[in-house]
């Protein structure tokens, strides 16, 4: 018995090295990849002064996840903290003090919300630009002039500190910084015609691709906490959430408040932002979503 429980004890030592090792290699990869430099080829959009496109821009902001990082005016928010090893707090985008954008010239508008990159040529770790990559040019100008008109306030950049485990699973490449998501060889989008159609359902979608993934099967959410549940399957499949919204009625209520139709909550999704989506966004995102074949979740 004694033999074997010192050939366990030698086993548990030799295991905890290994993991000890791994974890250092893990976190000097995270490094390395965090300092990397990225070359991304990108073109300024024009910045509309027009007030309806300026209100554009104010819905964008409002429905699209802006607040739910920046804060309504701007000046950033904390929107992930567990008292711990875990906060990560939006920067202050507004000319304030503290603000990260004073400098900013129009290419880098577009590289940083499109593409993921900072001026500086580096990834940012959270930002979600998967949903914003696929914004026309015309939205997107729209939405830069909002931002640039908004009061200056105070503020500090961006905090992000993540636990040991996720930097290691960074480092190792299981979780992708902003950067890495996106093809950034993609051109803009194309126009679409706001109306309750399929076409402009998938456009609203976009928003939808950093959780549910680009498939919109759900699964894990990437680089969320270990207690956040897993994203639905938002394509039509037995069991799936959309099964539950027959109708768009059905779809309004729950994304306007949050409850399902059973009358249980929802955890962790937007709705700050989403309650604000107007009824033609959100019937035409019904209207896609339970026209998409069905597929298994994730």
């Amino acid at each position: 018995m004694g033999k074997w429980i010192k050939r366990g004890a030698v086993a548990l030592g030799v295991l905890l090295v290994l993991a000890a090792a791994a974890a250092a290699v893990g976190v000097q990869l995270a490094q390395r990849k965090m300092a990397r430099q990225l070359a991304v080829n990108v073109q300024p959009v024009a910045l509309p002064a027009e007030p309806a496109a300026l209100d554009r821009g104010k819905y964008l902001f409002a429905t699209r996840g802006c607040t739910d990082c920046h804060g309504a005016n701007g000046a950033g928010r904390v929107f992930v903290d567990n008292g711990k090893d875990l906060r990560i707090k939006g920067p202050n985008i507004t000319t304030g003090a503290g603000g990260v954008v004073a400098a900013y010239q129009p290419a880098d508008w577009v590289r940083t919300i499109r593409h993921g990159v900072s001026p500086a040529g580096r990834a940012l770790m959270i930002m979600p630009s998967e949903d914003y990559n696929r914004l026309t040019d015309a939205d997107l100008g729209a939405l830069v002039a909002y931002v640039k008109t908004l009061t200056p306030a105070t503020g500090t950049g961006a905090e992000v500190v993540l636990p040991l485990p996720a930097r290691v699973l960074y480092g190792f490449g299981a979780i992708q910084d902003a950067a890495a998501k996106i093809d950034h060889a993609l051109p803009p989008a194309a126009p679409v015609a706001e109306g309750v159609t399929a076409q402009h359902g998938a456009y609203v979608a976009n928003m939808c691709l950093g959780c549910h993934n680009p498939h919109l099967t759900g699964g894990r959410i990437p680089g969320g906490p270990p207690e956040w549940p897993a994203a639905a399957n938002l394509t039509p499949v037995a069991n799936s959430g959309m099964r539950s919204y027959a109708t768009p009625e059905a779809f309004i209520r729950m994304m306007k408040t949050g409850v399902r139709s059973d009358g249980s909550k929802i955890q962790v999704m937007p709705f700050e932002s989403l309650r604000q989506l107007n009824d033609t966004d959100l019937r035409a995102l019904h209207l896609y979503l339970r026209g998409l074949p069905a597929k298994p979740q994730g």
